[in-house]
């Protein structure tokens, strides 16, 4: 059973960073398209940022150029990088593995950004 298990969210303010962990069990991160979502109150999951195995990145227009994916294949873990947050940013991020088609998630992290 693939595990995924998000870590780094927290209440920060307008303008200041974040980096969400993704570490990953039972599976191996290299071989596998990653990715995180993410899901504010009374909205829709949305889709934040993609990596593919071979490392190629892709980010929603929201995030583009604040955001960074990355992944640390020795370490079996993928990082969200997240700069000048702002409020509409507010949600809880989910990390995700995408085999084949069939999607694992995580717990979920909780990101707040204070006006």
């Amino acid at each position: 059973q693939v595990q995924l298990v998000e870590s780094g969210g927290g209440l920060v303010q307008t303008g200041e960073s974040l980096r969400l962990s993704c570490a990953a069990s039972r599976t191996s991160l290299s071989i596998y398209a990653m990715g995180w979502h993410r899901q504010a109150p009374g909205k829709q999951r949305e889709l934040v940022a993609t990596i593919t195995s071979g490392g190629s990145t892709s980010y929603a227009g929201s995030v583009k150029g604040r955001f960074t994916i990355s992944r640390d294949n020795a370490n079996n873990t993928v990082y969200l990088q997240m700069n000048n947050l702002k409020p509409e940013d507010t949600a809880v991020y989910f990390c995700y593995q995408n085999r084949a088609g069939n999607l694992y998630w995580g717990q979920g992290t909780q990101v707040t950004v204070s006006s």
